[in-house]
């Protein structure tokens, strides 16, 4: 009898389902499903950098994805063994004693802070740095030294602090907080215990100082510094966590008339979407694979005698078994990558739109059609005007940061910079320095890895950006000078979270065999070119001075404005 898993990767969007067969990874059936709440920009304040989510805009998405593909792939419910999921992170959301999300309850169905903290959100800056500068300075242990000594307020202390103090309510109503992919791991299983729930390693590790060296989590006396009810919550959290080629449960009788499964399948430990997304695209040792789309997730896995007792500093953590089980996960990334030119197609569109929207010269119909050509094409029109400037000719320097910065050493306070602006300098100019500064802001990544003696020998890109942009790719292995292959999956996340599924459910006996076998093949190539290395290394100097200028002035900035307060 062939059996089959299915991979659920949520992203920023929507959710993904993929139903494959266990024995040659291929992928029977695929299903998309975009968050309805989020599309209309509910519950966000991007001003405020304030990004929320509604978990109904999830279960929804689970409940069709997955229904979509068991009807498609006309496979038998019973030869479906297990589902995994992976999601955004840190991504947290809180939830009563019974496991349910509190946005789900009456009182709090239109509260933002009951929500989902998307990845994104940054408006616990302030948490963040109260973290850093008490596990610098309280005389304890330094809570954040598998974190890359830096805590960001993209991750999960700081949310939780920052929602709060900001919400009486929903901090007295929180009984517990769970990542995104614990979440809805815990929804479909039929484990309903929150105690003694297995919670994922790569969540808590990389997002919540969770070390087995310490005994799991941050000490109560380490929470109860910043907030009493922090040390309160430690209570009702965890200590073990799990990898994700282990069993979490059976799906629920509830949730499997729903999707039309049975009671049989298995619910692996839930995961992050780049961890996933190593696994699809056949992580190894020695290779850093880029998972590109509206930020990059950056994934290595090493041997823990190479890595021993040392700490690199200004990743986004490292933790044992996180992508493969007995082998060191280490991540980093950049809070921005095809955001950086989404947010330009946006500043391009809009006005443009708006005229033709308003216009009396034409009828709606041709200004709808107008209306879905310019946002269709306007980032294809940009990359070949772009690609026709030669790196020779003067173009503006840019920095990556419009979303702070996440490695090396995380800021989120950091903004985005433009230099070497002229009367010369044209749409195609900007678009060039904006792909240019993405791609330098990958070197830094890359750079800081191999200065921390962590060695690269190839890199595998992976998502939309990566199979979408052969101009960004070839500037990328340029800028990084080095061969990159793409995978040629379009759900590399979520072929790895069915690859994790399989493992749990027995059909393969661990991670690394099972992604040789059912990973990713590879599609292209991109080399780089020896006539434009050096001109690139140039170019990344200049990027460096505008980096060191604008980083230096902004903390100089920030310490006169906090200094003029006392």
């Amino acid at each position: 009898m062939k059996k089959y898993v299915i991979g659920l990767d949520y992203g920023t969007d929507s959710v993904r389902a993929v139903l494959i067969d266990t024995e040659s990874g291929a992928e029977l059936a695929a299903s998309v499903s975009y968050y309805q709440r989020w599309k209309k920009g509910r519950f966000c304040r991007p001003e405020n950098n304030q990004f929320r989510q509604h978990p109904l805009d999830h279960i929804e998405g689970l409940e069709k994805t997955v229904s979509d593909v068991v009807k498609k792939s006309g496979v038998a419910p019973e030869n479906i063994v297990s589902i995994c999921i992976d999601t955004t992170g840190s991504s947290p959301l809180p939830v009563n004693k019974d496991g349910i999300a509190l946005s789900l309850l009456p009182e709090f169905l239109e509260n933002p802070n009951a929500m989902m903290v998307l990845w994104k959100d940054h408006t616990s800056i302030r948490e963040a740095e109260e973290i850093n500068d008490l596990a610098k300075n309280w005389g304890g242990e330094d809570y954040t030294k598998f974190e890359g000594g830096i805590y960001s307020s993209e991750w999960f202390w700081a949310k939780i602090l920052h929602i709060s103090r900001e919400d009486e309510a929903v901090k007295n109503a929180a009984y517990s907080w769970m990542e995104h992919c614990d979440y809805l791991t815990f929804l479909l299983s039929d484990h309903q215990d929150l105690a003694t729930f297995r919670r994922s390693r790569c969540a808590a590790g990389h997002k919540a100082m969770w070390h087995e060296s310490w005994n799991g989590l941050p000490s109560k006396e380490f929470l109860g510094q910043l907030d009493s009810s922090l040390a309160e919550l430690r209570d009702r959290l965890y200590d073990k966590t799990y990898t994700s080629n282990e069993v979490a449960g059976n799906l629920n009788e509830e949730w499997a008339s729903k999707l039309g499964l049975t009671v049989n399948t298995v619910i692996a430990v839930g995961t992050f979407d780049a961890h996933s997304g190593a696994i699809g695209a056949k992580v190894e040792e020695n290779t850093l694979i880029r998972i590109m789309g509206t930020s990059t997730c950056d994934i290595m896995v090493a041997p823990n005698e190479i890595i021993g007792d040392r700490t690199v500093k200004g990743i986004c953590g490292q933790v044992d078994g996180s992508v493969i089980p007995g082998l060191m996960g280490l991540e980093a990334g950049q809070s921005a990558f095809g955001d950086v030119l989404a947010w330009y197609k946006d500043i391009l569109t809009e006005p443009t739109i708006n005229i033709i929207m308003n216009s009396e010269a034409i009828d709606e119909n041709q200004k709808q059609l107008l209306k879905e050509e310019i946002e269709k094409s306007m980032i294809r029109h940009l990359t070949l005007e772009a690609e026709k400037i030669p790196l020779s000719e003067t173009i503006p320097i840019a920095l990556d940061w419009i979303n702070g910065r996440r490695t090396p050493d995380a800021s989120q306070e950091l903004k985005m910079a433009i230099s070497n602006l002229s009367l010369g300098t044209k749409t195609p100019h900007i678009f060039k320095a904006l792909v240019n500064a993405i791609c330098f802001g990958s070197k830094k990544i890359v750079d800081r890895f191999e200065d921390e003696g962590v060695k690269i020998d190839k890199v595998i890109g992976i998502g939309g950006v990566a199979r979408k942009s052969p101009f960004i790719m070839q500037t990328l292995a340029n800028v990084l000078n080095m061969p990159i292959v793409v995978a040629a999956s379009d759900q590399a996340p979520a072929l790895g979270a069915a690859i994790y599924a399989a493992v749990a459910a027995g059909i393969y006996p661990n991670v690394q065999e099972a992604s040789q076998k059912m990973g990713s093949d590879f599609e292209a190539e991109y080399f780089p070119q020896k006539e434009h290395v050096e001109q690139y290394e140039e170019l990344m100097q200049h990027y460096q001075i505008l980096a060191d200028f604008t980083e230096n002035n902004i903390k100089s900035r920030k310490k006169l404005t906090v200094d003029s307060l006392w």
